[in-house]
Order: structure tokens, then sequence, then C-alpha cells
């Protein structure tokens, strides 16, 4: 069955992420961390909106 995505709430993000990582955020910092996280999520959306044919490649993989 399919569920429905919920809606990105950066705070919970922030927090599970920080849990996971065993960082202690201090909340202080959670208005920055959740900010950034707003713009990334809004830039995300962008990339995931651009449409994509099927017949485009993927990049080739450089290497220095």
């Amino acid at each position: 069955m399919l569920e429905t995505p919920t809606a990105f709430d950066p705070v919970t993000y922030a927090e599970a992420a920080a849990a996971l990582l065993g960082l202690n955020l201090d909340p202080m910092w959670i208005a920055p961390v959740t900010a950034n996280l707003r713009v990334l999520a809004a830039a995300a959306e962008l990339v995931e909106a651009f449409p994509l044919g099927d017949e485009a490649d993927a990049a080739p993989r450089f290497e220095a």
C-alpha cells in the first residue's frame, strides 16, 4: 500500500538526525539549522520537479 508523504518538518528532522549522529544540538542552534534545512528542501523540490525523459543518460564518472 502506498503511503502519502508527510510534509517536511525541519525541526523534527534536525532533532532526529542529531540523535542518530550522537550530537548534542544546542537549542540556540535549532533556528539556524532548520532555516538551512528549509532552503535545502526548497532546492531539492526544484531539482525533483525538473522533468527528465526516459532517454536521459546518467552523467559519466570522472576521476582526477
